[in-house]
């Protein structure tokens, strides 16, 4: 499994919304695939969700990446910061499944959990803010363990709540990344998912306090050109459950692209892997 060396907070060059506004119901992507819970004059103060450890599907010769995670902060094109915590499930080279577990509060690095995760795992996480400390939680009901720390942050950002599966972006300086491919993690439920404002209301995804946006991870930009190749999309489903459950399900797009890139590609490859906010 490669290291990861640094995860940085990359400005406008990886978001890649689509002509969505700030109250939009859909959104597209070129990294996240879910639901954010947002609007003007609304801060929330704590976000949670369950999950089910992915189980990748691995192709021998090909790294692919994948995340799973609940944040505060990062919707936003003009954010500067992303409070977040989450699990990771990745393909090596040798079609091995990695799996693994991290926090972030950006722009500061990931930081690892030494937690033991594995695909099937039945996990859930929060994270929690007030002022400038976060509690990230993390706890895997599957092994017993849990992990629970907190910080403060150089900076915040509470005016979105998110979760998330991701394909990170791999990165050899702040101004040159790139989307890695995401791996097939077949799907991944959030349940029980929810956000607390600042003015003490708990809701869920669709509670009318706030606004929510639906994000579609779609193959578009140069983030996703390969040549030859296929590319991934990862689709959110509606909400259920009373706006409390969705589903995020992977699925390939045939494209052909410009073989130049594959070169650009190779010289990512040893540089750092970030979990971008949109």
């Amino acid at each position: 499994m490669r290291v990861l060396l640094r995860i940085l907070l990359i400005a406008a060059a990886l978001v890649c919304l689509l002509g969505a506004s700030a109250r939009a119901d859909t959104a597209q992507s070129s990294n996240w695939a879910g639901y954010a819970a947002h609007r003007p004059g609304v801060r929330f103060n704590n976000v949670l969700a369950h999950w089910t450890q992915p189980r990748a599907s691995c192709v021998r010769g090909r790294r692919t990446y994948s995340a799973v995670w609940v944040g505060l902060g990062g919707f936003n094109a003009s954010s500067n910061a992303l409070e977040q915590i989450g699990t990771e499930v990745d393909c090596t080279a040798s079609g091995r499944v990695a799996s693994s577990a991290w926090y972030e509060l950006v722009p500061a690095p990931s930081q690892s959990i030494r937690m033991s995760v594995r695909p099937g795992d039945q996990l859930s996480a929060s994270v929690g803010v007030s002022g400038s400390s976060v509690t990230l939680v993390l706890r895997d009901s599957s092994t017993h363990r849990s992990f629970r720390k907190t910080l403060r942050a150089a900076a915040i950002d509470v005016s979105s709540a998110e979760w998330i599966v991701e394909a990170p972006s791999e990165c050899i300086s702040d101004n040159i990344c790139q989307t890695l491919p995401l791996a097939n993690f077949g799907s991944a439920t959030f349940s029980l998912a929810a956000a607390r404002s600042v003015a003490g209301h708990s809701g869920s995804i669709s509670d009318s306090r706030w606004d929510s946006t639906q994000i579609r991870l779609t193959p578009t930009g140069q983030h996703f050109v390969l040549y030859n190749d296929a590319l991934s999309v990862a689709v959110p489903s509606a909400l259920a459950n009373g706006g409390r459950s969705f589903r995020v399900t992977f699925a390939n797009v045939a494209v052909r692209g410009n073989p130049l890139l594959r070169a650009r590609q190779a010289s990512l490859r040893d540089g750092y892997i970030n979990h971008a906010r949109h």
